[in-house]
C-alpha cells in the first residue's frame, strides 16, 4: 500500500515539473531598439500574458534583417520574427495571420519637396496621382503593389539613397508608412523636404509574427492570446495609446485626406480580410 502511494506522488511531481517546465518557457525575438519595433514587441507581451502568462521574452543582441531571421529561426536560436505578409515569406514560414497592426503598413503618407505641395492639392483620384512618379526600394513588396496600380515608380537600391533622390527631383513623393513618416522627415531637418498634407494612400498590407514551420503549439499559442487581447478591448487599448500611433493617426489629420485606394495582388489567399476586427478602419479613428 505505502509503496502504491510513494509511485503516485512520483507520479503527480513529475507531472507537475513537466508541465511546470514548459510553461516557464522563454523566447528569444529580434532585438528591440526603436519605437516601431517596441509596438510591435509589446503587443506580442500582451498576446503571450493572455494565453501562456509565464512565458517570457529576451532579445537578441544585435538587430538582423529577415533573410538571417529565417535561418535562425531554423536553427532555433530565434522563436518568433515578424514580417509583412507575402506569399514567400508565408509558405516558408508559419504565420499568425492576425496583423500585428492592424494593417497600418498599407496607409501610406507621402515625402515631398517643400516646393510641391500645391501640385499634391488638386489630387483627387488615382488617374490624377499617376502623373506622379513614386520613389521606393527595388526589394520592398510594397514596391510591385504600386506597380500593379499603374503607379510609375523610380527605385534604387539603397533606402538611404532615396530621400537624396527625392530632394534631386529623381521622382516626386516618397510613400511612408503613417507611424514612419513624421520621424524620417524630423531626421533630415537640413534637407528640402516636407510632409505631404493632402493625400492617404491605402491598399490591403499586413505585418504578421512567423513561427517556425511545424511549431504549430507556438503558433496556436500566440493565435489565441492575440484573439483575447482583441476580445477584451485591451488590444485596442494599447495600440490606440501607443504615443507613435497616435502622433500618425492625430498629427497627419488622417480622417480629413484624400483617400486613394489601390489593390495589393500579392495577398495571400488565406489572408483574414472575412474578421473586420483585425484591421484598422479610417472611420473608428
Amino acid at each position: 500500500m505505502q509503496k502504491k502511494i510513494w509511485i503516485a506522488i512520483t507520479c503527480f511531481l513529475l507531472h507537475f515539473f513537466v508541465a511546470f517546465g514548459a510553461s516557464c518557457e522563454t523566447l528569444a525575438i529580434n532585438k528591440v531598439n526603436d519605437a516601431r519595433a517596441a509596438i510591435i514587441s509589446d503587443v506580442l507581451t500582451l498576446a503571450l500574458q493572455k494565453s501562456s502568462p509565464d512565458t517570457t521574452v529576451t532579445n537578441l543582441s544585435e538587430k538582423l534583417p529577415i533573410s538571417r531571421l529565417k535561418e535562425e529561426l531554423n536553427s532555433g536560436n530565434v522563436d518568433i520574427v515578424w514580417g509583412s505578409s507575402g506569399k514567400k515569406l508565408e509558405s516558408e514560414l508559419l504565420p499568425v495571420r492576425i496583423p500585428i497592426l492592424q494593417g497600418l503598413l498599407g496607409y501610406r503618407v507621402f515625402i515631398i519637396r517643400k516646393d510641391a505641395q500645391a501640385r499634391f492639392d488638386s489630387i483627387k483620384t488615382l488617374e490624377q496621382l499617376k502623373e506622379l512618379s513614386a520613389g521606393q526600394a527595388s526589394y520592398w513588396g510594397d514596391t510591385q503593389v504600386l506597380k500593379s496600380a499603374g503607379l510609375p515608380v523610380v527605385t534604387s537600391l539603397k533606402y538611404k539613397n532615396l530621400i537624396y533622390m527625392l530632394e534631386g527631383g529623381r521622382f516626386d513623393y516618397f510613400p511612408r508608412g503613417i507611424h514612419e513618416v513624421l520621424s524620417e522627415v524630423s531626421v533630415q531637418p537640413d534637407l528640402d523636404v516636407a510632409v505631404e498634407n493632402n493625400i492617404l494612400l491605402v491598399y490591403p498590407y499586413a505585418m504578421y509574427f512567423y513561427v517556425k514551420k511545424g511549431n504549430q503549439a507556438l503558433h496556436d499559442k500566440l493565435y489565441r492570446g492575440f484573439e483575447m487581447a482583441i476580445a477584451d478591448g485591451s488590444y485596442r487599448s494599447l495600440f490606440f495609446n501607443n504615443k507613435l500611433i497616435k502622433d500618425a493617426l492625430y498629427k497627419l489629420n488622417i480622417k480629413n485626406r484624400t483617400v486613394i485606394r489601390i489593390d495589393n495582388p500579392n495577398m495571400h489567399p488565406d489572408t483574414p480580410f472575412d474578421r473586420a476586427e483585425f484591421w484598422l478602419k479610417i472611420e473608428d479613428i
